[in-house]
Parts: structure tokens; sequence; C-alpha cells
């Protein structure tokens, strides 16, 4: 196997935008595209990072998501804010959630954001975090395309639907959560597929029900829920307030995001922020010092996201590796420059 090309950041997120221009994005919507699944990629999140962009650009080349969509946010209460995503990617929509959260959030004290007509949007976790380290503790949810089945079920009814939560810390940076509620996120299987790697007993079924290692069959068949029925749970409750409750494509109609075939997938994301200075308990940032204080004080205890800043270090200090069969794979899609 070849060995891993090293880029810097800046150079990296050029040449991923480039292939997404090269494929009808705008310039703006190519480089919120391109800024996020490099992120993903440093973060160590390699089924939300550089593996999406051939999918990403051939579907943007079929018209299943607008490389040119701009989104439109629309202030329906205090509180709630509406974005339609309008078909296009979802990085776009969610930076345009994002920046009027924040100030609504300080308003009022809690605001949530509801998107509909979406795509894929990757990490959830970066985008919690960014509203932490605005000062707000913050949840996101998201329904996806079908690959989960009900509990007791065989036929895919929910995405793996993830969650994530993020909350600031005074002097460190945001403790955050970030889970998909099927055993492993469907983008490791999707990256798995692609390096030609079998993927690890437990985490998928094939068409028949039956437990697989081979990324093919599971991509065919089901994921399997996180902590059993209560997994399956949470992916319900997470369809309701991501898709239900937006007007987004539920997850059992949305087209998948991995092939340019069909419509536009239309999922929902919701975001809620609220503002750590306003809430009715003194003292929040001392309040979440000394709850990670206890949790670190037991040696066999790792903080989420503690590999996550270390990966970022390590990009700095070394560059990111990419996958050389990735990083030829971008290239042509980018043509010269």
């Amino acid at each position: 196997m070849a060995e891993p090309v090293r880029m810097e950041r800046a150079a990296l997120t050029r040449l991923v935008a480039r292939a997404f221009e090269a494929s009808g994005a705008t310039d703006g919507n190519a480089a919120a595209v391109a800024r996020a699944l490099v992120a993903a990629e440093i973060d160590g999140q390699a089924g939300h990072g550089l593996s999406r962009v051939a999918s990403y650009a051939a579907q943007a080349r079929a018209g299943k998501v607008d490389g040119a969509a701009v989104p439109r946010l629309a202030q329906e209460a205090p509180g709630w804010l509406a974005v339609d995503a309008r078909d296009g990617f979802a990085y776009p929509a969610l930076d345009l959630a994002r920046e009027a959260l924040v100030p609504a959030a300080r308003a009022q004290g809690v605001a949530v954001a509801a998107i509909r007509r979406s795509h894929h949007c990757g990490q959830l976790g970066a985008q919690v975090e960014a509203l932490a380290e605005a000062g707000c503790v913050a949840l996101m949810v998201t329904n996806a395309p079908r690959a989960m089945a009900a509990w007791g079920g065989r036929q895919p009814v929910f995405g793996t639907n993830p969650i994530a939560f993020a909350a600031p810390r005074e002097g460190a940076p945001p403790l955050v959560i970030d889970m998909s509620l099927s055993k492993v996120a469907r983008g490791k299987i999707m990256a798995a597929r692609k390096a030609g790697a079998p993927i690890p007993e437990g985490i998928a079924l094939d068409l028949d029900g039956q437990p697989t290692t081979d990324p093919d069959a599971a991509m065919a068949g089901t994921m399997v829920p996180a902590g059993g029925a209560k997994g399956a749970a949470l992916a319900l409750m997470v369809e309701i307030l991501a898709a239900t409750l937006t007007g987004a494509v539920p997850s059992r109609a949305a087209s998948s995001f991995f092939d340019a075939e069909g419509p536009p997938p239309g999922v929902g994301h919701l975001l809620l922020a609220l503002d750590a200075g306003r809430t009715p308990a003194p003292g929040f940032g001392a309040g979440m010092g000394a709850l990670v204080a206890a949790l670190e004080a037991d040696p066999g205890v790792r903080l989420p996201g503690t590999r996550r800043i270390a990966a970022r270090a390590r990009a700095r200090a070394e560059g990111i590796a990419v996958p050389a069969h990735l990083e030829a794979e971008i290239r042509a899609l980018a043509g010269p420059g």
C-alpha cells in the first residue's frame, strides 16, 4: 500500500475546494464544504472527511445536490430560526444557522435552528463545538438515509441519526460528545470499502440479517444500533426532532448520501443553543471545571474529544496524512492548477 501524502491544511483545503468548483459548486460553497471535510479528516473522522469528496462531487455534477444553492433563513419566532438549505450542501446552511443562533441565544437565553432540504452534514461535533466556543451549551441532531431497523425489525427505517453535544470550558477547549446511534458511523463502512478493507464483526448485518465483515454486504444491509433497543429508541427520537419537526424528508424516504442516483436527500438538522452566561445556576464555568476535574481524578477516565485535540496538534506539527488513493482521486477531480 502506498504511503500517505503529507499536506498542509491550507493547501489541502484549496485542493478539495477546486474539486468541488470543477464539479459546479460556487467558490463560497466549495470553500465551506472543503473546510468541513478537511477538518473532519484532521480530527480522525475519516468517514466524514476526504472519502466523501468523490461522492459529493459526483452528486453535484448530477444535480442531486445543488452546488450553487444559497440557503435562506427566516426567523419564525424570537427563538426559532428556520433554514432552507434549498437542496444544497449542508455546510453553507449550517454556517448561516450558527451565525444567527449565537445572537439569538444571547438575546433570550435559548434559540433553535431547524434546517430542512439539506444534505450530509458530516461531523456534528464541529458544529456544536463552534457554538460552545461562542459561549453556548449546544445540542445537534440530524436524520440520514435509512440504514438501521427499528428494534426487532429487519427493514431499515432510521438513519444512523447521530447526536452531538458541546459545553464551553474556562481556559480549555469545549467538551464535545459526538456519537452515531449505530455502533459506528456508516461513513466508516464506506471508507473501508474504498480502502478494500474488511469491517469488524458486530457492527452491521447483511440483507438476511446476518452479521457480516464485508463492507459491500453491510452497505446493502443494516447497521446495528448502539445499545440495542435503547439506541433504536434514541434514533426514533432524533427522527422526530430532525425530520418530523423540521419538515425534512424522513430517513425512510431519503436518497443515499453515497451515490449520484435519485432526487436530493432533503434531510434535516436541528441545533439548540443555550447561553451558558444566562443559566439560573451561578458559576457555570466553575461548575464545569469541577466536573471535569472529578472525572480526570480517576486515571482510567478519558474525556470525550481527547483524541481529536491530539490529532489537531499532530496535523499542525506534521501536516495532514492523506491516504494516497484519496489524494490521487481528489487531484483528478480538481484538474490542473
